[in-house]
């Protein structure tokens, strides 16, 4: 009878330097994701805070579905729906959006998503400070900037932090199904491991790895910040 090794320490580690290589595509998505999840989700914030006609209602139907809908599903309507629904503006400039590259596709998607979380972190986190202290800012003289530079903005931050460290950790896992449309990152490139070698399971062992260290390095940096935020605050 043949002795088949099903599993293997020892390939965990000989594909290593390979999930290693496509880390960097990995960081690219969560990077941008989240910068560009920021911007869109402190706009979505200050539509909130300020209940803009329209918009606020349009927010909060934004906000329900990245909610309600996994973000796998949201990737694929972004992938597939974008280029169908703006073809007809791009075309004319000579842009393809079909052979536009699966990354920003996907980075768009994150970005959507991450904004939506963003805003809520940071609305919630204003509407949560005492509103007695803005009264008595303003009626001691303080200007509407002041205000949110020396009282809002230090408080919505302390209890804002917390949550971006769970947001960012969350965006980072969630690039793991970045591979389902095309993009070769660190688990798309198990597949082409398992296709030379027919074993796929030391790889998802090894980017499972690679994903708890990063996790846990965020984590431990986000406490760290947390910790000497309350030192210095």
């Amino acid at each position: 009878m043949t002795n088949i090794s099903y599993f293997s320490f020892k390939r965990v580690w000989e594909y290593f330097p390979q999930l290693l290589s496509h880390l960097p595509t990995t960081l690219v998505i969560v990077f941008f994701a989240l910068f560009f999840g920021f911007l869109l989700g402190i706009l979505i914030a200050v539509v909130r805070l300020f209940k803009v006609p329209v918009l606020n209602q349009l927010s909060v139907v934004y906000i329900s579905f990245v909610r309600g809908v996994p973000i796998n599903i949201q990737l694929f309507i972004v992938y597939f729906g974008l280029p169908l629904i703006l073809s007809p503006l791009f075309l004319p400039l000579g842009i393809d959006l079909n052979r536009v590259g699966p990354i920003y596709f996907v980075i768009a998607t994150y970005a959507f998503s991450t904004a939506a979380f963003i805003s809520v972190i940071i609305s919630a986190s204003i509407w949560g400070i005492d509103k007695g202290q803005t009264e008595a800012a303003l009626s001691i003289g303080m200007t509407r900037p002041q205000l949110f530079r020396r009282i809002i903005a230090p408080q919505a931050l302390h209890i804002a932090l917390p949550e971006f460290g769970n947001t960012t950790v969350s965006t980072l896992k969630n690039t793991s199904l970045a591979f389902t449309v095309g993009v070769v990152d660190m688990v798309g490139v198990i597949s082409a491991i398992a296709a030379r070698t027919k074993h796929s399971l030391e790889g998802y062992v090894g980017a499972a790895i690679i994903y708890f260290v990063l996790c846990t390095l965020l984590e431990r940096g986000f406490s760290f910040v947390e910790k000497k935020y309350r030192v210095f605050k």
